[in-house]
């Protein structure tokens, strides 16, 4: 246990100047430096620092952390949580400056508290249909996570105290959930936070965006034209450059080869949105983010078909690689962390 805590805390509390951002035209190509291999590990939560440290938590109930000495990273599992004889399947992890929190997904769904001193259970729902796919946070005190609907509305919930304690909002503060509508734990990134803007990706036989404007008090739902219609297809990742512009991919994963409206646009905050590279472009991707400082205009999305990159928001994209990632985070315009089925690489975009 002291393994574990001091080495997440390393991560959580550790800093160091930031690597400078390279001054780069277009991406053309990526290295991809492995940093952490094994067949048993299957990696969906991870997040980064703007100093480079990073925690995650794998499908087995791993917590781990990237570290550096000098200039080269270290990554190491630290600790194997379970929670009696079950082991967690930790598919969200997310890192405020005074802790660290794992998410696991199903019944019972399992969130824990990684602080200086402790480890500790913070939520517990136990429910059959309880499924949990992302968490993020607005600040050090307020934070948010969701999942697929136990009742008649995604189930959110939230804490004001620094996550001590959370609670579930109920389904009539939320718009109501529907048919077959859900979320996809592929990539933890199904919610995006800018300032107290909040916007929720929902998929399935319904795929939405939930907004709101004030850290999770009131909501507002939008339709998009992302495919949609079958439990495996919709929205699997989103994200925001500034409180307008905003990004979402997916598609079907059982057709990851099919582009027909898997890729959308907003300019307007989420209220509406417009298919782009329709017909072309990536498939099926799990993870989108942009690049930091380029003005909203570069992408990167990863999926287990590939890397591919947008120089011009997602009009047009360029197959990077063929590596097969589940997630991604950039630190800068020229490196990024990636996870996925057994393993954990440095990216570095040239």
């Amino acid at each position: 246990m002291k393994l574990f805590i001091a080495s997440f805390l390393l991560v959580v509390f550790t800093s160091c100047k930031p690597e400078a951002t390279l001054k780069a035209k277009h991406i053309s190509n990526v290295e991809i430096i492995t940093l952490l291999e094994d067949s048993l590990l299957n990696v969906r939560a991870l997040e980064i620092d703007a100093n480079g440290f990073g925690s995650f938590a794998s499908s087995n109930g791993e917590i781990g952390g990237i570290s550096k000495n000098g200039f080269e990273e270290k990554t190491s599992l630290s600790f194997q949580l379970k929670h009696d004889t079950i082991v967690p399947n930790f598919r969200a992890v997310a890192v405020t400056n005074n802790a660290g929190f794992a998410l696991g997904i199903s019944s019972p769904a399992l969130l824990y508290k990684i602080n200086k001193d402790s480890l500790k259970l913070v939520y517990k729902e136990n429910h059959p249909k309880a499924f949990y796919d992302s968490i993020d946070f607005w600040n050090d005190l307020e934070g948010i996570a969701i999942g697929d609907p136990t009742d008649d509305c995604l189930s959110i919930v939230i804490t004001r105290d620094g996550g001590g304690s959370w609670e579930k909002l109920s389904c009539d503060d939320l718009p109501k959930a529907k048919d077959g509508e859900a979320a996809f734990a592929a990539s933890d990134t199904n919610i995006k936070i800018v300032g107290d803007n909040t916007w929720v990706a929902t998929g399935g036989k319904a795929s939405r965006i939930m907004h709101s404007p004030d850290k999770g008090r009131t909501w507002t739902v939008y339709d998009t034209p992302i495919v949609q219609g079958k439990s495996t297809t919709g929205i699997y990742s989103i994200d925001f450059y500034d409180e307008n512009n905003g990004f979402a991919i997916g598609g079907d994963y059982t057709k990851p080869n099919d582009t027909i409206a898997n890729k959308i646009r907003t300019t307007d905050g989420g209220k509406t949105w417009q298919v782009v590279a329709n017909a072309e472009g990536p498939g099926y991707r799990s993870c989108v983010q942009y690049v930091p400082n380029k003005q909203g205009q570069e992408l990167v999305a990863v999926g287990f078909k590939g890397i591919d990159y947008s120089s011009d928001a997602g009009a047009s994209w360029t197959h990077l690689s063929d590596a097969s990632f589940y997630t991604i985070r950039l630190l800068n315009d020229s490196i990024a962390y990636a996870a996925g089925n057994g393993r954990i690489s440095k990216l570095i975009f040239r």
